[in-house]
């Protein structure tokens, strides 16, 4: 199913739409702890604080959003309160070790010269996405006189991936033919996701 469809069937059900905005949150906390943990021991820039310090605001952000919708539901990260909850878990770390492989091949990196690239490559995919996704989602928000918002996501989002084309420039000259690859992995990877989410969206006895 295409995304805007989708999400248009997601924001017309509270239940879902409040999975919807746990997933995301769910998400958004997975890449907070990748970034945290991509950290060299001592030689930690501003920048990867800062990027994680926000996606940890935005999973936050999201889960109080939650409420706007239904103040009791989706208080943790049960797989009963996600959507596509193995898909969800299993798409950021899955993409971090295809984008390992293939940097380690690439630019024969190991330890912590291949943490940080990882966290290059990986974060601007995801930023990528992100770019896309947000966007869609507040135009459906407003269609339909939602009481939530994302657009101060969207708006920091849009400053993430232009720190990280900044920081890749720096990384490689070449960064560009090698993010498509990355690219690629992540494309295939969130289209399995969407179309999980869809399967589940299509039997609304299991989400409403």
């Amino acid at each position: 199913m295409e995304l805007y469809n989708l999400l248009e069937k997601v924001v017309q059900h509270d239940t879902t739409h409040a999975k919807w905005l746990n997933t995301l949150s769910f998400m958004e906390n997975a890449g907070a702890r990748k970034i945290s943990a991509c950290e060299h021991p001592s030689e930690v820039s501003l920048i990867q604080l800062k990027h994680a310090a926000e996606e940890h605001r935005h999973a936050y952000y999201l889960k109080k959003q939650i409420l706007k919708i239904h103040p009791e539901i989706c208080k943790t990260y049960q797989s009963n309160e996600l959507l596509a909850a193995t898909a969800t878990r299993q798409y950021l770390h899955a993409l971090d070790i295809k984008a390992c492989r293939y940097l380690q091949q690439h630019f024969r990196l190991s330890g912590e010269p291949l943490k940080y690239a990882a966290y290059l490559f990986v974060t601007y995919a995801i930023e990528v996405r992100a770019d896309e996704l947000y966007p869609v989602y507040q135009d459906i928000l407003t269609k339909y006189s939602s009481k939530v918002m994302v657009k101060s996501i969207i708006l920091e989002e849009e400053g993430h991936l232009e720190e990280m084309i900044h920081q890749l420039d720096t990384f490689s000259e070449d960064w560009k033919l090698h993010a498509e690859v990355i690219l690629d992995i992540e494309r295939l990877l969130h289209n399995r996701w969407i179309a999980k989410i869809s399967e589940q969206i299509m039997q609304p006895e299991d989400v409403q």
